[in-house]
């Protein structure tokens, strides 16, 4: 029961903070610099304290998952070629979801490396028209959209996208977005090879006055998340990282790698687990909206 009601408050508290962000000024940590960390093997951390971006490595070529905000483009850019890795050889970026806190700064990044952009179809539309999109359950936020990306590739669910040495698979995981997308690929080091996760955010946040419930402009809104818990209860995966790294502890488990415990990143129950968490808000906010319904 302890661990039950401890759980049940890490949700709350995550979906408290991140929904009083979307409708306030970004937290300071979204702009915050953070020196980049090697998550395993080819795969780094290359985003600000409190946003997620991701290298992944190779000889011939790089992927970049994410771009925070906007102003954060120049520190993502700078970590990037700490590694030693030159812009240019980022040939591939993606993205979680079509929102400023993590698309933010794609467009910026897409103009210094020269990197083909890709996304599901609703996110490519997104991000190619720089505007706020109906579906998207923030539409009303007040909150402004990713500035316009060029030349921007439609991928479908399940595509496998290959930029040098390096492939990564798109799942489609909607709900918190039409178009939200995980990511899935394989690290190696040393003769060990994990199963890299990077979920898309899950939660079911929206403007005053969106009901998942009943609405006109994302009514598969539940079965897209329902199909997305399905997909992560059922996904290999060794090492979860999410856009917002509080979302899966990633720097309570970094500072436990730190202190010693080698494999304080790996845990396969860790998907599910997100997934859960997950699912328990939406059905909380679910029965809430069908309380609040008139008779």
């Amino acid at each position: 029961m302890a661990a039950s009601a401890a759980v049940s408050l890490v949700v709350f508290l995550f979906v408290f903070v991140f929904t009083f962000a979307h409708a306030q000024d970004q937290p300071a940590s979204w702009a915050q610099p953070q020196k980049p960390v090697r998550i395993f093997g080819n795969t780094w951390y290359v985003g600000t304290r409190g946003l997620s971006a991701i290298l992944i490595t190779s000889p011939t070529g790089a992927v970049l998952i994410d771009g925070a905000v906007r102003e954060a483009a120049s520190d993502i850019a700078s970590n990037i070629t700490s590694l030693g890795v030159r812009l240019e050889d980022i040939k591939l970026i993606v993205n979680s979801h079509a929102h400023n806190d993590h698309a933010g700064a794609i467009a910026e990044l897409q103009r210094r490396t020269g990197a083909t952009v890709a996304a599901l179809p609703w996110s490519a539309e997104a991000l190619r028209s720089g505007r706020k999109h109906q579906g998207d359950p923030q539409f009303e936020s007040p909150t402004s959209p990713p500035d316009r990306v060029a030349n921007v590739k439609t991928i479908q669910d399940g595509e496998v996208l290959r930029a040098g040495g390096v492939e990564v698979t798109a799942h489609k995981t909607a709900g918190h977005t039409p178009g939200g997308t995980t990511w899935t690929w394989r690290s190696c080091e040393e003769n060990r090879c994990v199963d890299i996760v990077y979920a898309d955010s899950l939660t079911a946040v929206s403007a005053d006055g969106f009901r998942f419930t009943d609405n006109k402009t994302y009514p598969q809104a539940i079965d897209d998340f329902n199909k997305g818990y399905a997909f992560l209860r059922s996904a290999s995966c060794d090492i979860l990282v999410t856009p917002h790294p509080e979302a899966s502890d990633f720097w309570g488990r970094i500072a436990k790698r730190d202190a010693g415990e080698r494999d304080a990143l790996i845990d396969r129950s860790q998907c599910a687990r997100y997934a859960d968490r997950a699912d328990a808000q939406l059905q909380k906010r679910l029965a809430t909206e069908r309380a609040e319904r008139p008779k």
